[in-house]
């Protein structure tokens, strides 16, 4: 499998609460109001970016964004649709990606109404699974936020492994905030899923 295919090809990753489709009109419109949201903004980063786009009263650039996800060929953008309301209520994406050292990075973001019901769990490790079964990845990195405990807990049960952190790199309501980053080697995801192969030192987390 070329690089080129790897990420051009779209797939459906299908769990029992969410389903992790590629983009189509639907999921388009669901993720520029998502994008509304102010815990999405200020848990992802963008709350700059967005507070721009609403003082000129446009979100095109947002609409365009998503419209040609399916076309791109160095990442992969899913969206993530609830089974059970049946609405699209997040997305996630591979990017980043370095052949050489087979790595990626890892983005996730959910809207209020995907939110404490477990979806972005299940969404995270069908993601790690596809990445390290289908990809043949070694290395799925991300950074969160020091304050969003929610999302920290959830990628430590999905096996990210905290690595260090990045000193204030956001400034918000007053305060300048660090990122944590975590990651999840292939040993890592084989020792979860073979409980026998798990050592102390592979899962050890580093306290924060």
């Amino acid at each position: 499998m070329t690089i080129a295919d790897m990420f051009l090809s779209k797939p459906t990753l299908t769990g029992s609460l969410v389903e992790l489709r590629p983009f189509n009109d639907e999921a388009t419109s669901a993720m520029v109001e998502i994008l509304k949201d102010p815990e999405v903004l200020v848990k992802t980063g963008s709350v700059h970016t967005m507070e721009q786009a609403e003082e000129e009263h446009s979100f095109s650039e947002a609409q365009h964004w998503y419209e040609t996800r399916n076309q791109q060929k160095n990442r992969l953008d899913l969206a993530i649709f609830c089974k059970d309301t049946q609405q699209y209520v997040g997305e996630l994406v591979f990017n980043e990606y370095d052949p050489r050292n087979k790595s990626v990075n890892y983005r996730i973001a959910i809207g209020e109404g995907g939110r404490g019901r477990g979806l972005g769990t299940e969404a995270t490790r069908l993601m790690v699974d596809y990445g390290f079964e289908k990809l043949g990845l070694n290395r799925i990195s991300l950074e969160v936020y020091d304050f969003n405990k929610r999302a920290r807990y959830v990628y430590s049960s999905c096996g990210f492994v905290t690595e260090g952190r990045l000193r204030e790199t956001l400034y918000y309501n007053g305060t300048f905030h660090d990122s944590i980053i975590k990651s999840i080697l292939r040993k890592d995801w084989e020792s979860l899923k073979n409980p026998d192969m798990i050592s102390a030192p592979t899962l050890a987390t580093v306290s924060i």
